[in-house]
């Protein structure tokens, strides 16, 4: 039986429908290649709040990855990962510090993104830049470790 995945994109103008979502598409093909089963992305508005919400309402449905897009960088409405601190009951920094990593190895703009990582109930949870590049770039990242933590968070051994 597949994983499920949630995308939730954080976005004001998406929110508002002044701009297309254009990263969380990006990231549900990504999680459906990978064999994950993923509805379309949820869009959100900028804030904690709302961030807090979602990831909540992904895990009361069961969700056991949730990928967030967007909210990550510095300016005073990126909250996503605020948001996200409030869910996590336990934070996997490794995840985080290898994003920032491909990023800033792309354009030094990408050690800006303050993204966390980590897991809450039986879901792993990752904080994505909202842009399509940093999506495309991240995602590999998530793949190639969420099928062990989602494992390991069911009781399962080390391989």
């Amino acid at each position: 039986m597949p994983h499920t995945a949630v995308v939730v994109t954080v976005s004001d103008r998406s929110a508002a429908g002044l701009r297309p979502d254009s990263s969380g598409p990006v990231a549900v093909a990504a999680l459906r290649e990978a064999g994950f089963t993923c509805d379309d992305a949820v869009v959100v508005a900028d804030g904690s709040n709302s961030v807090e919400r979602a990831l909540r309402d992904a895990l009361a449905a069961g969700a056991h990855l949730i990928v967030t897009t967007g909210g990550t960088g510095v300016s005073p409405r990126d909250q996503t990962p605020e948001g996200t601190a409030r869910v996590l009951d336990r934070e996997i920094p490794g995840i985080a510090e290898e994003l920032r990593r491909r990023g800033a190895a792309e354009k030094p703009a990408g050690l800006l993104t303050r993204g966390l990582s980590g897991v809450a109930g039986g879901a792993l949870i990752v904080n994505l830049p909202g842009s399509p590049a940093g999506v495309t770039a991240g995602i590999p990242v998530v793949v190639s470790v969420a099928g062990h933590v989602i494992d390991q968070l069911a009781g399962g051994d080390h391989p």
